[in-house]
């Protein structure tokens, strides 16, 4: 490791330094604050000693400022047996550990030993995040479509506060992905991500799940367990499809959100915490308020900031460099990196419904690269967009209405059509009415 020991006296330095080299490591010095921070923004460090009392300068100072610049660097403090309380006043600012004057090799030794295998953990962290992003094809988050564009604004711009945010949306439109966006983007960054799926378990489970419990709280209950709200702690708690969230724990999550306190089963002390809510639902939640099924005070406090995500048949100028990045993706997974699209198949990718919208996009663009022996997807890898048996057979002097021949028409122009824009100037209309015939003729739903 490349240490740097900061302290005014000169012994202290040379002695620190000597036994930092002897375990094995590169140590540099500082013989004030103001050097060390220069030091710090010059090069990388992986672990710093400083002493409290340096001259004229607080150390406690100089600590914030070395944590400011660098919040991940580790931080051991020297203090004399005088200044312990400042010693826990530095761990309290985020100092790694302290190291009383006068102090031992072996001491130093430890305290290396304890950096180093923390840098480890770290390290392997870092590679299994790689491992699983390697795993996961990245979504864009940026939209051409205008909707999409405005929900991402609202959203990006009420990351970095602590008010409780409600995305609303059908499965597979994205709403994991942007509560985690959201949480990267927020304060609680540095926090951890904890998602709990509301309709996995059974009421007395759940309520567990979140609260935790004490031994004894209930059969089977034969330890003492911290719940999910815990485990969020400093963090952001994720709750899926909380539409679905029993009516008897809504009012425990309501006290969780108004007064940040909550109690575990067969407890009765009261915890506080500061986790930040995300919930997230498929449900028309004022519908379930209306139906008795959702609490209305609960969906209030939720809908501090609510955004819908529209659905992927919506985002028809999204869906091409969406499709794209998932074609890039899984054809690096395979050593692919040629593949592209046939102009027939991303006519398909543009006018199919996509019902389950981005994990249905990405899962069927994954089974064409592995299927594909060619480097061309063709549409026959494609689902067909009269998958459901609804198409019209509509010609001229057809036995068919006039609306089911029009709606067979835009049906087939906004298949070969490259976006709506194109689209409407074939079918002679101005985009909105355009917009509007798709959507009075459910051709979002239908093929």
């Amino acid at each position: 490791m490349r240490v740097l020991i900061v302290d005014d006296e000169r012994s202290i330095r040379t002695s620190t330094a000597v036994a930092i080299q002897a375990a094995g490591h590169n140590a540099e010095t500082a013989d004030s604050g103001q050097i060390a921070i220069l030091k710090l923004q010059e090069d990388a460090y992986d672990l710093a000693f400083l002493d409290l009392r340096l001259g004229d300068e607080d150390g406690l100072e100089i600590l914030e400022q070395i944590k400011r610049q660098n919040s991940k660097l580790p931080v051991v403090v020297f203090t004399a047996y005088a200044s312990v309380a400042s010693a826990v006043a530095a761990m309290q600012r985020g100092a790694f550990d302290y190291l009383e004057k006068p102090f031992t090799p072996e001491h130093l030794r430890q305290i290396l030993a304890r950096v180093e295998k923390q840098k480890k953990f770290e390290s392997r962290i870092d590679d299994l995040q790689q491992q699983i992003n390697l795993q996961n094809p990245r979504i864009e988050l940026e939209s051409s479509d205008p909707r999409m564009a405005r929900t991402l604004d609202v959203l990006f711009r009420a990351a970095p506060t602590q008010a409780a945010i409600l995305l609303l949306g059908e499965s597979g439109t994205g709403k994991s992905v942007l509560a985690h966006e959201v949480h990267q983007r927020s304060s609680s960054k540095e926090g951890p991500f904890v998602t709990v799926s509301c309709p996995s378990l059974s009421r007395e489970l759940l309520e567990s799940e979140l609260f935790g419990h004490v031994k004894g709280a209930f059969t089977g209950a034969v330890r003492d367990t911290w719940g999910k709200v815990a485990a969020a702690e400093s963090g952001t708690l994720f709750l899926d499809e909380i539409g679905e969230l029993p009516l008897e724990i809504q009012p425990k999550l309501l006290r969780l959100l108004q007064e940040r306190q909550y109690e575990r089963l067969g407890e009765n002390r009261i915890r506080t915490t500061n986790t930040r809510i995300i919930a997230a639902t498929n449900k028309d939640l004022k519908d379930c308020v209306r139906k008795c099924t959702f609490r209305e005070d609960l969906y209030y406090r939720l809908d501090v900031i609510s955004v819908v995500i529209p659905p992927l048949r919506d985002r028809v100028e999204d869906l091409e460099s969406l499709a794209l990045g998932f074609l890039g993706f899984f054809g690096r997974q395979l050593g692919r990196n040629a593949l592209s699209f046939s102009d027939s198949a991303m006519r398909r990718i543009r006018s199919y419904p996509w019902h389950g919208n981005i994990r249905e996009l990405r899962n069927t663009i994954e089974r064409a690269v592995i299927l594909a022996q060619t480097n061309q997807i063709g549409e026959e890898f494609l689902p067909d967009a009269s998958f459901d048996g609804q198409a019209v057979e509509a010609n001229v002097g057809a036995n068919v209405t006039l609306d089911e021949l029009e709606a067979a028409h835009i049906r087939k122009i906004l298949q070969r059509a490259s976006n709506l824009d194109s689209a409407a100037k074939t079918l002679g209309i101005d985009p909105a009415t355009l917009y509007r015939k798709r959507k009075r003729m459910q051709l979002d739903k239908n093929p």
